[in-house]
């Protein structure tokens, strides 16, 4: 008489040898970089990588005095400058196909209910990315540039260096971006155990500070841009801690809802 499992392990016979995992590790890294590369080359013939920087230098150039430019102070900045904006713009077209290649291949080690809970992430942290670097580029930008030249002397001529404005908007993009993943961070901190929702909750006037300070540190020293960031910032976080309570209770193991049901 042999002892039957009360259920068989879902992942029971899917393990693979190093190397095949590293194979597989190749073939969606080529993968990737295949997607950015189409979508670079599809914006290198259009729109092109100058009206792409024109794109990107607008909010600037919108509230620079008349007659005033940007300048290029390397020689080579004109042709890199214009490259390094088009290559961005490519790898966050190409973003779902990239998180694609990631979720796939972390699928097959995952159970069922964990699947459950990655892929609604991996969708909703990439909207919440994008949906952050374009509130950085419609609203801050003009409110930050529009602060700025209110304050330069009338004895100044704004001439902008293009390299230092792309550092500039990448930063930008970059920190407004991470910004609007204060949902997601939540989320799998309550969902792995480590925080839970009640510790949340009361952290709330701690990350309040947090969110301030951080706007403080990565934004420019205006008021505007700093709330512009800290405001998201402490709403997306009572949002993440409503959501957090939504998944914990989707993604349960089964074990743990029979066990929740019994009780």
């Amino acid at each position: 008489m042999s002892d039957q499992p009360s259920k068989d392990d879902e992942l029971a016979g899917t393990e693979q040898p190093f190397v095949e995992h590293l194979v597989e590790l190749r073939d969606r890294l080529v993968k990737a970089l295949l997607a950015v590369g189409v979508a670079a080359a599809v914006l290198f013939f259009y729109p092109g990588p100058g009206p792409l920087y024109d794109l990107l230098a607008a909010p600037l150039v919108a509230h620079l005095p008349k007659g005033a430019t940007l300048i290029a102070t390397s020689v080579i900045s004109p042709f890199m400058v214009p490259l390094k904006i088009l290559l961005v713009t490519a790898f966050l077209l190409a973003l779902p196909v990239v998180l694609w290649q990631v979720w796939a291949f972390i699928a097959p080690g995952l159970y069922a209910h964990e699947k459950r809970l990655v892929l609604p992430l991996v969708i909703s942290s990439t909207m919440l990315f994008l949906v952050g670097v374009g509130f950085c580029y419609f609203f801050v930008f003009g409110q930050v540039f529009s602060f700025i030249q209110s304050f330069a002397p009338k004895s100044i001529t704004a001439a902008p260096d293009i390299e230092a404005y792309l550092s500039f908007v990448l930063t930008m993009f970059i920190a407004f971006g991470l910004a609007f993943e204060v949902p997601i961070v939540v989320i799998v901190l309550a969902r792995l155990g480590l925080v839970s929702v009640d510790k949340l909750k009361s952290f709330r006037g701690y990350f309040i500070v947090l969110a301030f300070i951080i706007a403080a540190i990565v934004t420019p020293p205006d008021v505007v841009s700093q709330l512009a960031l800290a405001v998201p910032m402490c709403l997306l976080y009572e949002l993440g801690i409503w959501s957090a309570q939504i998944f914990i209770r989707h993604t349960r193991a089964p074990d743990d809802s029979q066990e929740t049901t019994a009780s």
